[in-house]
């Protein structure tokens, strides 16, 4: 197996709820830390819904793994920043046996 080339950081994200005053919240995202890692882009698609029309994109964003219940290991439901790119992770696994690499399975979406 070839050793991933990380050269792109990303900012991991998590949600955070904070009091909106009027009893309910407000979600915002909170970065965790800083991350290198390796992208690659899968097929894109263009599904039209009933108002708006959103290009997603598949990715791959592979990084050197952090142990199980580490602030810094990635998780469903959290994102990377990339600027002003946002990928959102769906699925997490290992890449390979030893537990040295993570790849998360995410998704780019963008308004048209």
């Amino acid at each position: 197996m070839k050793v991933p080339h990380l050269a792109r950081a990303l900012v991991l994200e998590a949600q955070a709820r904070s009091p909106d005053g009027a009893g309910g919240h407000v979600v915002t995202w909170e970065a965790l830390g800083l991350l290198w890692a390796e992208v690659a882009a899968g097929a894109g698609r263009d599904p039209a819904g009933e108002e708006v029309i959103l290009t997603s994109v598949p990715y791959r964003i592979t990084l050197r793994a952090a142990p199980v219940g580490s602030a810094m290991r990635p998780v469903a439901g959290q994102r990377f920043r990339e600027g002003a790119r946002i990928f959102t992770i769906q699925a997490v696994a290992e890449r390979d046996a030893s537990g040295r690499w993570l790849t998360c399975f995410c998704r780019e979406e963008a308004p048209r």
